[in-house]
C-alpha cells in the first residue's frame, strides 16, 4: 500500500462516507415515521383540545412556559402538569382556581398575569394540557416538577 494519501483515496472516503451516512439518515427517518403514530395520541384530539391550543397560542403561554421542552423557561414546564396536579379528578378544579388567583402577589416571586379567561377557555386549556400529557415523550421532562 502506498504511504501517500492520494486525491482518489480522499474522494472515495468522501463519497463512501456520504453515501453511508445518507443511508443511515434514511433508515432513521423510516424508523421514526413507522413509530410516530404509536407515540402520539392524535386519535384522542377533540375540538376542546384544538380550542385549548388556540387559547395557549393566543395568550402566548409559551412565552413564559415550556411545553414538552419547547418554549421559554421563565415559568414551569407544563407538559406533565396534568399528572403533577392530580389527574382526572382534580386537575380542572385546580386549573380554574389557579387561573382565577393570578397574579398571586407573592413578594420576590415571578408573577403570572391575569388573562381573564372564560370558564370554557380554561376547560379547553385543561383538555389541551391533558392531551399533551399523554404524548409519549420518552420520559420528558426528566423530573416530576418539570
Amino acid at each position: 500500500m502506498s504511504e501517500t494519501f492520494t486525491k482518489g483515496m480522499a474522494r472515495n472516503i468522501y463519497f463512501g462516507g456520504s453515501v453511508f451516512f445518507f443511508l443511515v439518515f434514511l433508515g432513521l427517518t423510516y424508523h421514526t415515521e413507522q413509530t410516530f403514530p404509536e407515540r402520539t395520541n392524535e386519535s384522542e384530539m377533540t375540538e376542546a383540545v384544538v380550542r385549548g391550543k388556540e387559547v395557549w397560542e393566543n395568550n402566548n403561554c409559551i412565552g413564559c412556559h415550556s411545553l414538552l421542552g419547547e418554549g421559554a423557561y421563565f415559568a414551569p414546564e407544563l407538559g406533565n402538569v396534568f399528572v403533577r396536579r392530580g389527574g382526572e379528578e382534580t386537575f380542572k378544579p385546580f386549573l380554574h382556581a389557579w387561573m382565577k388567583a393570578q397574579p398571586l402577589g407573592a413578594p420576590g416571586r415571578r408573577a403570572m398575569p391575569q388573562f381573564n379567561l372564560s370558564e370554557q377557555q380554561v376547560d379547553d386549556m385543561a383538555e389541551f394540557l391533558k392531551w399533551t400529557s399523554k404524548i409519549d415523550t420518552n420520559d420528558w421532562p426528566p423530573n416530576k416538577e418539570g
